[in-house]
């Protein structure tokens, strides 16, 4: 069965950049662009892997990542954290993130930590 991972991110271009680097690797991908649309979609659907950007409008992915750290129906999912804001990755690592990369992120090293997580 092929892997769903919502893609998380303000940004049309990172989005797609990520996009189309997972679904060249076979996995389907879902999209939101703040933390409010993931949530409707991730309450609605069922995820792997949420790929998750920080600041953002709405409700960024620190609130986001606390929500779904103390739902008992989300907790398990993978969280990897993708930012430029390297200051929050303490913050995102001790409110459950599985991983956090600093924008930008090159190919291989996305895939090596998605690969490992799922």
């Amino acid at each position: 069965m092929t892997k769903k991972i919502l893609v998380v991110d303000d940004s049309l271009t990172v989005r797609l950049y990520h996009k189309q680097i997972l679904e060249t690797q076979g996995y389907e991908i879902d999209e939101a662009e703040n933390g409010m649309e993931a949530l409707n979609i991730i309450k609605n659907e069922s995820i792997d892997m949420v790929l998750l950007d920080i600041i953002m409008p709405v409700m960024d992915g620190i609130d986001l990542l606390k929500i779904l750290k103390s739902d008992e129906n989300f907790k398990s999912i993978p969280i990897i954290i993708l930012t430029t804001d390297d200051t929050k990755k303490s913050e995102a690592l001790a409110v459950g993130a599985t991983n956090v990369l600093i924008k930008p992120i090159k190919e291989p090293e996305l895939m090596k930590v998605i690969d490992s997580n799922l």
